[in-house]
């Protein structure tokens, strides 16, 4: 399989595709704003101060620059620090936070082009989306994180198309890669910071691993599906749908239908969200809530909604964020769930703790997930008066995308919540928006620290 992906990345043109400039930029330009409003965060600050290792490559949001591996590690922990970052419905799997800061360190440590740039972001995208499809599920239900394990397969990819690694040269990279990927989910248990380095380390694994396969390392070429590859060790399965990685690769695209979070928490958990705004918008008291029952998939249920005593009561901002008890208490009292909403203070508001309380689910053996995500509210109050409201997509998904106007103000928030001023960040985001039309692809310096 290895091999065979590696040759259909060696022919497909993925810049040819009309929607293929603009998909990048608003990826970019999302993955750039997150970092930027957490750079400033005691994790971010943590990650940098953990790197010994000068070089060319920009940190957003500093004046520091780093070696490949640094930058791409601090960046790709910052883009997902937040859990504001893009996703792809059919996973879910957070693909720009690995494969932008990878790709764009590689840039500027080798003069990449534009175009090479923007090849590398749609390849290593569009493999860890179609990673996704090969075991459903099977991945978080092993206690991995899907986007730490496909993230640095995704790398790979992305790092190879982009450097234009021979078809022996990529399929050892994967090989390598192999013994790279990790990432497990016991931050559930208490809201520790691991999961948010698991996009940097994804990032700066793949490109060690495309460094070794160009010094002539060799590594497994049955990595993926072998009796002891990739998918056994992460799915616990090799009977996976190995076709999907490659079914209509290079013609049907589906890294353009990457989609962008209107809220700073679990993606699982917009709809909710949605419909607790809408129940919101009647104008009833909060505190004249009884009971909210829940419609969910299976599928999220271990990661969003149990232990449900202490995702009612969250340790701290982080967990609130893997928390669907909380989502729903937050958008009643605030009609909101971005980060000024997931702080700790917030965490502790015994209103927000009163209405999570009496959050219960059950399980719908219909819910569409991971294809579609859904949410549901029954609300009852103390009168015994019952509300319902129902949700059949994702805000920000390829069905209800972000439009740019809405792409653009999240990224002018996040700035300002990093304290960026107003017009370093309009010189970024015009830096952005010519970031792949450039012969030699540097990121702006408008992300210095002012």
């Amino acid at each position: 399989m290895a091999e065979r992906l590696a040759t259909a990345i060696a022919l497909c043109r993925p810049q040819d595709d009309a929607k293929a400039g603009a998909v990048a930029r608003r990826l970019v330009l999302d993955i750039a704003g997150i970092c930027v409003a957490a750079r400033r965060e005691d994790y971010v600050l943590a990650a940098m101060a953990a790197i010994d290792q000068d070089g060319p490559c920009s940190v957003i949001g500093h004046d520091a620059k780093l070696g490949v591996e640094g930058a791409a590690f601090v960046n790709g922990t910052a883009a997902h620090g937040e859990d504001f970052d893009d996703t792809y419905e059919g996973g879910p799997v957070h693909a720009g936070a690995v494969v932008v800061p990878a790709l764009l360190a590689a840039a500027e440590r080798h003069a990449l082009s534009g175009s090479d740039l923007l090849r590398g972001i749609a390849v290593g995208v569009e493999v860890m989306c179609r990673l996704c499809a090969v075991a459903p599920m099977k991945v978080h239900q092993a206690g991995f994180h899907p986007t730490a394990v496909f993230g640095v397969m995704g790398a790979v990819a992305g790092l190879g198309a982009a450097l234009r690694l021979t078809q022996a040269q990529t399929v050892n990279a994967f090989g390598i890669a192999g013994s790279m990927a990790s990432g497990i989910i016991e931050y559930l248990a208490d809201g520790a910071w691991t999961k948010r380095m698991h996009p940097g380390w994804a990032a700066q694994s793949g490109y060690r691993a495309v460094r070794l396969a160009l010094a002539g390392f060799k590594g497994p070429r049955t990595v993926f599906e072998g009796q002891h590859g990739f998918f056994h060790g992460f799915a616990n399965t090799a009977d996976g749908d190995f076709e999907a990685m490659l079914r209509g690769f290079g013609s049907d695209w589906i890294w353009t239908t990457i989609a962008f979070k209107p809220y700073a928490c679990g993606t699982m958990a917009h709809p909710f969200i949605d419909c607790a705004r809408a129940w919101r918008a009647r104008g009833i008291d909060p505190m004249a809530i009884a009971q909210i029952e829940c419609e969910t998939a299976e599928g999220i249920v271990h990661r969003l909604w149990e232990p449900l005593h202490l995702k009612a009561a969250p340790p701290n901002a982080y967990a609130a964020k893997f928390s669907i008890p909380y989502a729903i208490a937050v958008a009643i009292v605030h009609d909101n769930a971005g980060l000024g909403e997931y702080l700790d203070e917030q965490v502790r508001d015994p209103l927000l703790l009163r209405i999570a309380s009496r959050v219960r689910y059950t399980v719908d053996p219909a819910n569409p997930y991971p294809k579609r995500f859904t949410g549901h509210l029954r609300v009852t109050l103390e009168d015994g008066s019952v509300h319902e409201h129902r949700q059949d997509f994702f805000k920000g998904g390829v069905a209800h995308p972000l439009s740019d106007a809405d792409l653009l103000h999240k990224f002018n928030a996040n700035c300002a919540h990093g304290a960026m001023a107003a017009p370093h960040a309009q010189q970024l985001a015009h830096g952005i928006a010519a970031l792949f039309d450039a012969p030699v692809a540097h990121f702006p310096r408008s992300s210095a620290s002012t």
